[in-house]
């Protein structure tokens, strides 16, 4: 979406939306993203050309984002656009058509079973100086996140965790990339018994997360002109993945939150006030929800 804030950006969405075909495309990625061009051909009724065709105006409106893997390309569903509808303009639009889009909303960032990895493309109005700056200072990470991160971010380093008053070192979380402006690469945290007291997570869910293998999380950051680029990925997960399903509904509220602050100054009024353990039952919930749909 070449203009992620604007009315035309807003345009661009809701046509894409309004073809058949494409809500068709967009539920097959929702139902298992990360799919090839031939496995969205074969899964739909349609020839190469023509979801060539819709894929373009998908990625165009940025509700589709994709990856290179060797020579193959990847395709995410990716509910940035969405989002920003339902965060930053929503009350101008008539109940039913809120209804519709917060139903929109749900669907596109619900994880499904089959999925491994969480994809998220944002488009910031910023420069990579000042998203990397965003990413790795403790004072900008502790407004848009509630959490400080330690490291000297270059590759092998160790990486620290403070969040909640708590506290979360390892030797095992350590920057795996660190290209300035460019990618930055690191180990997810340990999900220890004194965190999961402070956020909420019941003893059951607290060793459920701490015995799956250790994620990582991705940042890659592409100049598009005033803007940047931000592609998220979260990966390394198992099939049904708590962690996966927790993180999912994590990610998309602070990636919003750092758009809003690096292009307005302020960040989001927050939904749970700060409270660490609304955040960490409504991701245990959400853990819940996938496991059983």
């Amino acid at each position: 979406m070449s203009e992620g804030t604007g009315d035309e950006g807003i345009d661009e969405v809701f046509r894409a939306l309004a073809d058949p075909s494409r809500r068709r495309l967009l539920d097959s990625l929702n139902a298992r993203s990360g799919q090839r061009l031939r496995e969205l051909c074969a899964g739909l009724d349609m020839t190469r050309q023509s979801v060539s065709k819709h894929l373009a105006i998908l990625e165009a409106a940025n509700l589709v984002t994709t990856r290179r893997q060797g020579r193959e390309k990847l395709h995410y569903l990716n509910a940035e656009p969405v989002n920003a509808i339902a965060e930053r303009w929503i009350s101008q639009y008539h109940r039913e058509r809120v209804r519709a889009l917060a139903d929109l909303k749900t669907a596109l960032e619900q994880p499904m079973s089959s999925s491994t990895e969480f994809v998220y493309t944002s488009y910031i109005a910023t420069t990579p100086e000042k998203l990397w700056q965003a990413l790795t200072d403790p004072a900008f990470t502790s407004r848009y996140w509630g959490v400080s991160l330690e490291s000297d971010w270059t590759a092998g380093s160790a990486l620290s965790w403070h969040m909640f008053g708590v506290t979360v070192a390892s030797p095992e979380q350590v920057i795996l990339e660190a290209e300035p402006y460019r990618r930055l690469s690191y180990t997810w945290h340990d999900f220890t018994p004194e965190f999961a007291e402070k956020v909420g997570f019941t003893k059951e869910f607290q060793e459920t997360v701490a015995a799956e293998p250790r994620s990582k999380v991705t940042f890659e950051l592409e100049p598009a002109g005033p803007l940047v680029k931000l592609t998220v990925v979260h990966d390394g997960f198992p099939a049904g993945s708590a962690v996966l399903a927790s993180v999912s509904q994590g990610w998309p509220a602070i990636l919003s939150n750092l758009k809003t602050l690096l292009e307005t100054g302020e960040t989001m009024p927050s939904a749970d006030d700060g409270d660490p353990k609304a955040a960490g039952q409504g991701a245990e919930a959400a853990a819940r929800a996938a496991a059983n749909a």
